[in-house]
């Protein structure tokens, strides 16, 4: 059994540095996209970022963690560790949801908001920051919880390259024990677990900034 604790230890410290890391660079990619910066009228780094976003989105994640895994050995000469590759990888990936997540978020705040704030002489920073944002957080943090959620599951398929998260341990034992199952089983339950009670608790702070907002 300790080998499906350190597991979920390693599983939920991936998915949370993942994450993290996720947020700075999807916040990164956001407002490249929203740049106004242009040569000779392209936006270059609305591109970049476009062109980024659209190839995480649309190849596999296991495709992702095994280029970077062996990308730094045969490209950089980097024997890089399978931890740190696995969370490279999913963190890349995640960025790419969360500039979505954030473009999402600052959208539905009221366009009227910003204009005000521009017409009283606010910069387009001071504008995002103090009255944008505020209100966009409120509608982006219950889905970087859903998120933290998906990375959780998905940072099983960091254990084709040896990191070892939950589902690496259940190899771990169905080598030892020689039964494929079982190991399984108790995989999903603690998988089933972490979420379940991750969602919930997403849920119960997803109602309490919605009551706040209308109070």
């Amino acid at each position: 059994m300790n080998y499906f604790y350190d597991g979920v230890k390693w599983t939920l410290l991936i998915s949370f540095i993942s994450v993290l890391l996720g947020v700075l660079l999807g916040s990164l990619l956001t407002f490249m996209k929203r740049s106004k910066f242009t040569i000779l009228k392209v936006n270059p780094l609305k591109v970049i970022a476009s062109i980024y976003i659209e190839i995480m989105r649309g190849t596999p994640m296991l495709l992702q963690i095994m280029i970077v895994y062996y990308a730094f050995d045969e490209l950089l000469g980097i024997n890089m560790k399978p931890l740190t590759a696995g969370i490279i990888a999913v963190s890349l990936n995640s960025a790419a949801y969360v500039s979505e997540i954030i473009r999402a978020g600052i959208d539905a705040v009221d366009k009227g908001q910003y204009e005000a704030a521009r017409s009283l002489g606010m910069s387009q920073f001071m504008a995002m920051k103090l009255i944008v944002m505020p209100q966009a957080i409120s509608n982006i943090l219950p889905a970087i919880g859903n998120e933290f959620v998906t990375v959780i599951k998905e940072s099983s398929m960091a254990s084709v390259i040896g990191v070892g998260e939950l589902m690496y341990s259940a190899k771990v034992v169905t080598g030892r024990t020689f039964r494929a199952f079982e190991p399984l089983i108790v995989a999903a339950v603690f998988y089933f677990v972490i979420t379940f009670t991750l969602g919930r608790l997403m849920n119960y702070i997803e109602r309490r900034m919605k009551a706040s907002d209308k109070r």
